[in-house]
């Protein structure tokens, strides 16, 4: 009998709050979270160019503030919460080129800072936070080529020193901090999808890749639960065997369970209800979310689902109720947020999936 994780959360429990529109519409913000705020930075404007704006809403409240602009406007950057600052770097400029400028907000003093460049121009990072560090990993260099650069900022002595390079250049990736290990899934190089699944350890500072992701799709998504890494729906490529002359959407679902070490074999149950790709995913009382995108409907979708990993089955969950793709996502133990996107145009819409306690 394998061990419960968790007792699993009724679909039930699992409702929408709508939080008042950002006064900003945008598409490939940076959100972070601290303290009871919610910070949105930069991103796309309906124009296309690249936004300095910088907005919080106090979730208890439910009030915007509009905050000091960045430094340099922005789509696309990374940010991560150090202390009482926000870390905020990479990303792109009006020129569509990837950049090499970190700025740093001190929430106590209320200003901007420049800190020290990443050395090379990057867009599509994936960055963590451990220990009073940063952790930039990848991205996309001002050639568009992808990259395997590894690099730790240490705020004391305002300085990024290199580490030991991923063994995939990507950009673009997934990455979750379990224990003393970053994992990496998934990501780009150029129009090419990666399969390559690898594995930092902070603590020897080296590499050790893991199976590859069993199958290539652009757009997907990835999440992670405390037993298993999953890569989710996406648009497939016309392959050399297959009959399909264009790229189309799936319901694919891949689960890696750590204990076995395997990529599971897939079950016609497992698959997602719904065909899509540029959708969020996240987890919730042990469920995989799967919410919006694009799937193969002339609008974004509305539906939302969760995989039940005990039946091995997706289930609905309520609508998303500002149905769009290409949102920034931001995960808590408690609540899956959706801000911003695209409907039409950049969206203003900010969401929450939460999970309720009582129900």
């Amino acid at each position: 009998m394998p061990i419960p994780e968790m007792a699993l959360t009724p679909v039930k429990s699992l409702q929408w709050e709508v939080f008042p529109p950002m006064p900003t519409r945008r598409v490939y913000c940076t959100p972070v979270l601290h303290d009871g705020l919610l910070y949105v930075m930069g991103g796309c404007s309906e124009s296309g160019l690249p936004l300095d704006a910088v907005e919080a809403l106090d979730l208890e409240s439910q009030h915007w503030y509009t905050l000091p602009p960045l430094p340099t406007a922005r789509a696309g950057a990374s940010a991560v919460v150090l202390g009482g600052q926000l870390v905020v770097m990479g990303g792109m400029d009006a020129q569509q080129s990837p950049l090499a400028s970190v700025e740093v907000y001190s929430i106590d003093e209320g200003k901007w800072e420049r800190k020290a460049g990443l050395g090379q121009p990057s867009m599509g990072i994936t960055a963590v936070e451990k220990d009073g560090k940063v952790y930039a990993l990848g991205g996309m260099g001002a050639d568009t080529s992808p990259q395997a650069l590894v690099r730790v900022y240490e705020p004391a002595k305002d300085q990024w020193l290199p580490l030991a390079t991923m063994p995939t250049p990507r950009y673009g990736a997934a990455s979750f901090l379990r224990g003393n290990k970053i994992y990496v899934l998934g990501g780009r190089q150029g129009k090419l999808p990666v399969t390559a699944f690898e594995a930092f350890d902070l603590e020897v500072k080296s590499w050790t890749r893991f199976p590859c992701i069993p199958s290539r799709r652009a757009f997907s998504c990835c999440a992670a639960t405390e037993r298993a890494f999953y890569s989710l729906g996406g648009l497939q490529q016309p392959g050399p065997h297959n009959f399909y002359s264009r790229p189309h959407f799936v319901s694919t679902m891949e689960e890696y369970d750590t204990e076995q070490g395997v990529w599971l074999k897939p079950t016609r149950s497992s698959r997602m209800r719904e065909k899509r790709a540029d959708f969020v995913a996240g987890c919730l009382g042990g469920r995989v979310i799967a919410a919006g995108g694009l799937g193969n409907e002339p609008t974004p979708l509305s539906s939302v689902e969760s995989y039940n990993h005990v039946k091995r089955r997706w289930e609905y969950v309520a609508p998303l109720p500002s149905p769009r793709c290409s949102c920034a996502s931001l995960q808590t133990p408690s609540m899956l947020f959706l801000i911003g996107g695209v409907s039409q145009g950049p969206s203003d819409a900010v969401e929450a999936l939460c999970l309720r306690e009582s129900v």
